[in-house]
Order: C-alpha cells, then sequence, then structure tokens
C-alpha cells in the first residue's frame, strides 16, 4: 500500500512537470473557473487537427453506408439550434469564433452525441427520436457537448493519460514494482484519479452548458427534462463511483441549484 501512495505522489508531480496552467473559458455565470493543467507540447491546434480528421473519417463512413442524414427534418433542426449556440460560444472563449465547427446527423439507435475538439459535432438520430426531444432538450444535450470542447476536456484529459503512463514507467523501474502490483496500481489510479476528474469535466460540461444554451434563448429547464428521460432509458447504469458520469440524481441536482442564474440570461435572449 505503501508503494501505491509513492505511485500517487509520483503521478501528480509527472502530471504537472510539462505541463502549463490554462483557463480554457472564462467569464461564466455559472461559475467554472478551474485551473487545467495541458503538456505544452500538446496544442489545442494540433488537437483540432488530429479530432478533424477522424471526425472527417467518421463521417465518410456513415456516407458510405448510407446513414450520414443531411436533408431530414431532425437534420435541418440540428442545424438551426447549432448556428444559435455557435453564435454564443465565443462569449466563453473568443477564439471559437475562428473554430471550423461542423454538425453531423448519423442514423443510428445509440442514445448519444457528442462534439469534439474544434467544434465537431455528430448527434445520433435515436437521441432524438426514442427520448421524443424538443428543440429545448436538444440544445440541452448540444451545450453539454460543445462545452466539452470550449474547455478542451480531451486535450486534458490527454495530458493526464500521458502523465499517467509516464508515472507508470517510472514506479515499475524506480520501486521495482511487479505485474500484479501495476495491474493494482491501475485500480487504485482510474477510481482515485481518472475517474473522479472525468466526472467533474461532466459537471463542467453539463453547467456550461446549461449557460451557453440560456443565452442563446433555450430554455434551462429543459436540462432537468432531458436527465430525467435518460434517467429512465438508462435503467441498469453503473453507480456513480464506477461512472465517469454523474448519476442522474447527482447531475439534476446541480442543474436546478444552477438554473436560477441563468435564467435571467434565457429571459433577456428570449425578449429579444
Amino acid at each position: 500500500m505503501a508503494n501505491l501512495f509513492r505511485i500517487a505522489g509520483l503521478t501528480t508531480a509527472l502530471l504537472l512537470a510539462g505541463c502549463q496552467a490554462v483557463n480554457t473559458t472564462s467569464g461564466t455565470a455559472v461559475g467554472v473557473e478551474r485551473k487545467q493543467y495541458m503538456f505544452s507540447m500538446l496544442s489545442t491546434q494540433e488537437v483540432n487537427q488530429m479530432y478533424a480528421q477522424s471526425y472527417q473519417q467518421t463521417l465518410s463512413e456513415a456516407s458510405s453506408k448510407g446513414v450520414l442524414d443531411q436533408s431530414s427534418a431532425n437534420a435541418k433542426r440540428l442545424n438551426g439550434i447549432a448556428q444559435r449556440l455557435i453564435a454564443k460560444a465565443p462569449l466563453f472563449r473568443p477564439d471559437a469564433a475562428q473554430w471550423q465547427w461542423q454538425v453531423a446527423l448519423i442514423k443510428s439507435p445509440e442514445l448519444n452525441a457528442s462534439c469534439g475538439p474544434g467544434g465537431k459535432i455528430i448527434f445520433y438520430s435515436g437521441l432524438i427520436e426514442k427520448l421524443q426531444l424538443t428543440d429545448d432538450e436538444i440544445a440541452a444535450v448540444m451545450g453539454h457537448e460543445i462545452a466539452h470542447a470550449l474547455r478542451e476536456h480531451s486535450r486534458e484529459a490527454m495530458s493526464k493519460a500521458y502523465g499517467i503512463e509516464m508515472a507508470k514507467q517510472g514506479a515499475g523501474a524506480l520501486l521495482g514494482l511487479g505485474q500484479d502490483s501495476l495491474a493494482l496500481a491501475d485500480t487504485v489510479v482510474q477510481y482515485s484519479l481518472t475517474l473522479p476528474n472525468s466526472r467533474g469535466n461532466e459537471n463542467e460540461a453539463d453547467l456550461i452548458g446549461l449557460e451557453l444554451a440560456a443565452r442563446a434563448g433555450y430554455n434551462p429547464n429543459a436540462a432537468i427534462s432531458l436527465w430525467q428521460k435518460m434517467a429512465k432509458a438508462s435503467n441498469g447504469a453503473p453507480p456513480e463511483f464506477m461512472s465517469t458520469h454523474p448519476s442522474s440524481s447527482s447531475r439534476i441536482a446541480s442543474l436546478q441549484a444552477a438554473i436560477p442564474k441563468v435564467m435571467p440570461l434565457y429571459e433577456q435572449a428570449k425578449g429579444r
């Protein structure tokens, strides 16, 4: 056990070595001001370019299978909602105005959506159709996913993963640990470092996404009905402790507490 604590200390030291503290977003009404640590050798532009290539490959594969939806009513809804949200993204980080934003709808039963680095958005039709999402609820999902991109959570996770790998290699050499001990260290690192931080990122995306949608004129209360629908659809999900996503009850409680902070923004946007 003493070795495991030494691994944790080594991991922390290596995470900080070669990292720079950054503020990816600013000026939020919901109060997300956490400093993030990124490896300086892994720039925003590089991560955005890498993801853009992967995104285009995903769209090409979907197109070749005939599942890339560019003309349906839902595809048009997505584009309209996205444009309103994208217009407000520079309020959180000005350089988002120069991102090459894209929106795609893929025909699939998956209850999923994403916004990768640089503003590459994907929605799966199952999410909209199975949950019968309103425009406000789509905006809640999309705002959440855009918030991940604005906060550069992918780049942050890559920086942490690199530091953890360095720590594991260093621990094996410096502490003389065998494979069984390193496997146990993997578990400790996963549940004491990786997953809690991922849950923290999810909370940040919830809050910033809530504000983004409100500023774009979408009702913040839709985030509550959205996650109530998701909770009903995800029976049997793992407990919060073993998941990178907060439990639905925790998520809803956090959102409910933040709604009064963003409701004036929604009222102002709606009145224009």
